[in-house]
């Protein structure tokens, strides 16, 4: 029997899709699509915890705020690392999706649907509920984020062929096969953007005594990273600051020595992928000849990732439409499919 809630929630409440990413977080209204992709960051005042800005305006904070500010980013490895400042930053995102749903859709406090790792605990997994239920959110309805990523690009999940996802984020890298509505073989590491960014913060350390800050070395990921060699070695000029002067210093670097700086995470991803297949049962290895892999996710977006997946596993790869929006747009369709679910209920409660 549906509780009074349930039953207003239908007509009343609006329904909220998160992608809570480690770097981004991406929010899908019912109706409306993805009304929202802002940087998992959050701008607060030291020493008292007050938040100063969410999203965008503090990530242009990161490595450029006086020491009475701080830039933080609260989650960490696809999880939540800081429970307080998480719950600010849902708040502030559920809000302002809310302002794009029809006042008449305001009277309830939104139903939320919350993508998560596949290798979440119970003990995270009633963190990420607790703090969207603070934040705001009515019922909270969680889903792992290879699945949503399926959804999110069109595979066929329901059908009764294997279909593979692999969804590299900020802060994990999904890999799973999927049949028949479920996930048959998964697994989920730790490893994705942050840990490529941090590799390429190490090497000009460690290459040319350079220190370069977060937004500096994804600059140099996004421009000139690679997991496979291209036709052109591009190069880079990198502004950072002298570990032995202390003074600002300018570097050249080459495509070639950022893709050999990538080759731990990026190795990472690739045994993943393999071990994934190896435990997959033979006659769904078998679908995967011809369907091949499809990489969602902004680390899909790594020039060369495909062909080198291609190359170690001698399957199809393929890139999503728009990686970056699977997961979110995953959450929408599931949200629709909710709203069936509960209709079906109804239906058999009045028989």
């Amino acid at each position: 029997m549906f509780s009074l809630y349930q039953k207003l929630s239908k007509f009343f409440a609006s329904d909220i899709g998160i992608d809570l990413g480690t770097a981004n977080c991406l929010v899908f209204v019912k109706d409306k699509g993805i009304v929202l992709s802002e940087p998992s960051v959050v701008a607060i005042a030291a020493g008292t915890k007050e938040v100063l800005a969410v999203g965008g305006d503090a990530k242009r904070m990161l490595g450029r705020t006086p020491g009475n500010i701080k830039a933080v980013r609260p989650m960490k490895d696809g999880v939540i690392a800081d429970f307080e400042i998480t719950e600010d930053m849902l708040r502030y995102f559920i809000q302002k999706a809310r302002s794009f749903v029809p006042r008449s859709r305001r009277f309830l406090s939104p139903r939320v649907l919350v993508a998560v790792p596949s290798g979440i605990t119970e003990v995270e997994t009633r963190a990420v509920k607790d703090s969207a239920q603070r934040a705001g959110a009515g019922e909270v309805f969680l889903i792992e984020e290879p699945m949503a990523a399926a959804i999110g690009v069109g595979l066929p999940v329901a059908e009764p062929s294997g279909s593979m996802i692999v969804d590299i984020g900020g802060g994990t890298t999904e890999v799973a096969v999927i049949s028949y509505s479920g996930i048959v073989e998964k697994r989920s590491i730790r490893v994705g953007g942050d840990e490529m960014d941090a590799a390429i913060m190490q090497h000009m350390k460690r290459a040319y005594n350079l220190t370069v800050g977060e937004r500096t070395s994804e600059d140099i990921k996004i421009n000139i990273g690679s997991a496979y060699p291209q036709d052109e070695n591009n190069k880079m000029d990198v502004k950072g600051r002298d570990i032995v002067s202390g003074l600002p210093k300018t570097i050249e670097i080459s495509e070639e020595e950022v893709r050999n700086a990538l080759q731990e995470p990026i190795t990472s991803i690739v045994e993943a992928v393999r071990g994934t297949l190896e435990r997959c049962p033979p006659e769904l290895a078998a679908d995967l000849i011809d369907r091949g892999i499809m990489l969602a996710g902004g680390g899909a977006l790594l020039k060369g990732l495909d062909q080198l997946l291609a190359e170690e596993t001698g399957l199809p790869v393929f890139v999503a439409d728009d990686p970056l929006t699977a997961v979110a747009n995953g959450t929408g369709f599931v949200l629709q499919e909710i709203d069936a679910v509960d209709r079906a209920h109804s239906a058999m409660a009045r028989h």
